[in-house]
């Protein structure tokens, strides 16, 4: 897998939080598969006898992984910045089996004959660990039915990680990932939509010498509210307020709508 999960910021992603603390909890599962056919062939002489060699390599490799990931987090009452404050880390816990099976079959063809050979073979790998740390650090904005949110995030490569191994928890190296967002919620239609664009800068794998370019992930959600009771009023404050102070139930606080 990439340091990205896609779907990690889904509906009311910048929606402000309640302050102070949070636990998410989110179960992961991806199922995976892929193949290639690769065939060559070559002449080449031995000694004076000319030969022509023909093979066909196929391989296919198929992988799960069922992932548990807490992420306990801290939202700050004061504003910084104009916005709400949120710090706090993931922590990842799983378990991946990976199989990988791959075939060649050929002809090796002289004036003397053609001699035809062909091998199978099999190897797979399961691990269950801890995965990598990452933490994450937001800041969101309201201002009426309009949320906006930046976030950045990264990975501290601790996780079960072997370069000589089928299967793994851990990617191996670190990355550092940082983006954006908005979400519209309105309280009076129960209308919510959410998007958001980050990049993710990959660090070298040590183990391996090799680095992976920069990705670029977009993600969304749309949710629609079908109860009408989807916020409740709190007396509007202050001397002479003509507004009142929403809250969505255990969604969002202290959001002032007209």
């Amino acid at each position: 897998m990439s340091f990205w999960l896609p779907g990690f910021f889904g509906s009311l992603a910048a929606a402000p939080q309640q302050p102070g603390w949070s636990l998410t909890s989110i179960y992961y599962h991806t199922s995976v598969s892929a193949g290639g056919n690769v065939a060559a062939a070559r002449e080449f002489e031995t000694g004076r006898i000319p030969v022509n060699l023909t093979a066909s390599v196929n391989a296919s490799l198929n992988a799960k992984a069922d992932l548990g990931l807490v992420m306990p987090t801290y939202t700050f009452a004061t504003p910084v910045f104009g916005g709400q404050l949120t710090v706090g880390a993931i922590g990842i816990y799983g378990r991946t089996d990976t199989s990988l099976t791959g075939s060649v079959t050929g002809a090796l063809s002289t004036p003397l004959g053609t001699l035809p050979f062909s091998r199978f073979d099999s190897i797979s790998d399961s691990v269950t660990g801890f995965g990598d740390v990452l933490p994450i650090a937001t800041l969101r904005w309201n201002n009426g039915v309009h949320n906006y949110m930046t976030y950045i995030t990264g990975d501290i490569p601790v996780g079960a990680y072997d370069s000589t191994r089928l299967s793994n928890i851990g990617i191996g190296h670190s990355a550092i990932d940082a983006g954006g967002g908005y979400t519209y919620l309105n309280p009076q239609t129960g209308h919510e939509f959410s998007g958001m664009l980050g990049f993710t800068y990959n660090f070298t794998n040590q183990s391996t010498q090799y680095q992976n370019g920069v990705d670029m992930h977009f993600d969304w959600g749309a949710s629609q509210f079908l109860t009408k009771q989807i916020v409740t009023p709190a007396p509007a404050t202050g001397s002479g307020a003509s507004s009142r102070r929403w809250w969505v139930p255990g969604l969002s606080s202290d959001s002032s709508f007209p």
